[in-house]
Order: C-alpha cells, then structure tokens, then sequence
C-alpha cells in the first residue's frame, strides 16, 4: 500500500474540509465552548516532553477544568502515583491539549494551548475538595478551541450500558503488575486493597 508522504497527497485522497469544521475554531472561550467545559468531568491532557508524547486522563468532582476567563483555563492537579509525567512536560514544553468528554453526550470539545504550572496557596485553596488542595493548578493559556462532531462517540456507542465490557473480562490493575513485577507484586493483594486506598486519597 503506498506511503502518503505529503500534504498535498493527504488532501488529494480527503479533499478540503467543509465550511463548519473550519467556521467552528476560536481563539477564546467562546459561550458556548464554557458551558461544554463546565459540564465535562472528564479531560485528557496531552503534553510533549524529551522523552516523547503523553496523554493522561483527568477526571473530578464536577467540572475537571475551570474557566478563569474566556482565554485562561485552571486545571487542578489532584492526588494520582506522582509520577508526574505531565507535569515534567509542561516544564520542558508548554504546548498541551485537552479533549473534553461529556457523559451522555456525543459533543466533545478540543483545546489546544500553552500551560504552566501555579502552587499560589491562596489560589489552589480556590479548588479544594473536602478540605484538601491541589499540590499545583496547571494554567492553560488557550490558543484554539472547537468542537468535534459526535461521529467517534456514536460508531464506539460510548455512553451505551448494554455495551459496558464486564469487568470479568479485562485484566485487573494487580495481575498486570504481577506480570510487569515478575509476581513481586502480590497482585490479588493490591486488587483487595485498591478500592479502599483510592476512596481514601481521591483528592
């Protein structure tokens, strides 16, 4: 199958887009673009860094990311494994993205920008949930913001319970690392302990 190796071939096998997957793009936070993001519990980050790419998914209580005004976003860094893959990448690279998923709906929305890092007290406390702050907020200067069309969401039937994969199915968190510790993991312990440990440190 023959390699498509630039711009011109790429455009010559999809053709130019239409008038509304360009119309849609804007530079700020448009009206309507806030009330998206403020219904989104979930985002992806994506960042890049010397090591490479990373995509990491970011979820809480509410809205995952807050509108400052219509050109800055706050993203509060709440509890995870610390190894802060994102957050080394930000230092290095300041280019990000978010894709904002909303549960129920097929509109998600797409931020590109640049970002650094805030651990103001004052300012993190703003975005503390049962009393404990994020570490630091990663502040997002937007650059493009638009929507995507619910096409993915509707040919993946996403938000569909009768098409949930039974949990019985996948392997667990503990025999994956298991496996990646050569069983010096005891991966039915870290399964047992896992859903109290969580609840415990979600924020």
């Amino acid at each position: 199958m023959p390699r498509i190796e630039t711009v011109a071939e790429l455009r010559t096998l999809y053709g130019a887009p239409v008038e509304a997957a360009l119309v849609k793009v804007a530079d700020h936070l448009t009206a309507e673009y806030q009330v998206l993001i403020a219904n989104s519990p979930f985002a992806a980050l994506a960042t890049a860094g010397p090591d490479g790419l990373d995509c990491s998914p970011r979820g809480d209580r509410g809205a995952v990311v807050h509108v400052r005004n219509e050109r800055l976003l706050v993203l509060p860094d709440r509890r995870g494994n610390n190894r802060t893959d994102s957050l080394e990448n930000i230092l290095h690279d300041q280019r990000v993205a978010l894709l904002f998923l909303i549960p129920g709906s097929g509109t998600t929305l797409r931020v590109n920008g640049q970002a650094y890092l805030e651990t103001d007290a004052a300012l993190c406390a703003e975005f503390a949930v049962e009393g404990a702050a994020p570490r630091c907020l990663i502040m997002i200067s937007v650059a493009a913001v638009y929507f995507q069309c619910a096409r993915a969401i509707v040919r993946s039937d996403l938000w569909n319970p009768a098409r949930h994969v039974a949990p019985a199915c996948l392997p667990t968190p503990g025999q994956i690392l298991a496996t990646m510790s050569a069983l010096g993991i005891d991966g039915d312990d870290y399964d047992r302990r896992w859903p109290a440990r969580a609840q415990a440190s979600l924020w």
